[in-house]
């Protein structure tokens, strides 16, 4: 129930203090580099297996195959420079404030993963659907350890240090995580 409330009353005060001047201009550079709307939604597995619509901006051009799940990697033609820039300084994440609001998403915890990967992560690791009983985070331990993940075996390694989130869940932990994202965020080491 603490860590609930810390969500909420954290993502009120992002969305007070920076999403809402910060939006507006985001979106309309996004719509005027590439003509399609600001805001990007998937299908991501969350607590107990349930599945949500994840809100990010938009970082690509284009349509992504539904059908045919990719990485990142695959798919950095579509990447527009903007969306470039939004991802080294992890600002395409911002709108899943909105997701913890909804009670989707923890600001902490594991990295939501569309149902196909999270499959492939539970074949080689079966201990990550353990994972499954915590709200996705924003942020996780996996993230600012090892960053986004661009192959099946960069998953399984940033899988691991989620593992090590779970055996040592605490606020102070999260607030640690929180403390490091900020330092990442500012570096601009996203990728």
């Amino acid at each position: 129930m603490i860590k609930r409330l810390f969500d909420i009353v954290f993502s009120l005060l992002v969305m007070l203090l920076i999403l809402v001047w910060v939006t507006p201009f985001i979106a309309l550079i996004i719509f005027l580099t590439t003509g399609e709307k600001p805001f990007y939604r998937q299908e991501r597995v969350g607590k107990n297996g349930r599945l949500f619509m994840i809100y990010k901006f938009r970082s690509m051009k284009g349509v992504a195959p539904v059908n045919d799940p990719l990485l990142s990697n695959e798919e950095t033609l579509r990447i527009t420079k903007f969306g470039k820039f939004l991802r080294k300084y992890r600002i395409d994440e911002f709108p899943q404030f909105f997701n913890v609001l909804k009670g989707e998403m923890s600001v902490v915890g594991p990295r939501p993963e569309r149902q196909y990967f999270l499959d492939l992560i539970i074949g080689h690791i079966p201990r990550y659907k353990e994972l499954q009983v915590l709200r996705p985070g924003i942020t996780s331990l996996g993230q600012i350890r090892y960053g986004y993940a661009d192959t099946l075996e960069q998953m399984k390694l940033r899988a691991r240090y989620d593992l090590v989130y779970i055996d040592n869940l605490s606020l102070w932990t999260d607030i640690k995580i929180i403390l490091y994202t900020v330092i990442v965020v500012v570096k601009g080491k996203g990728k």
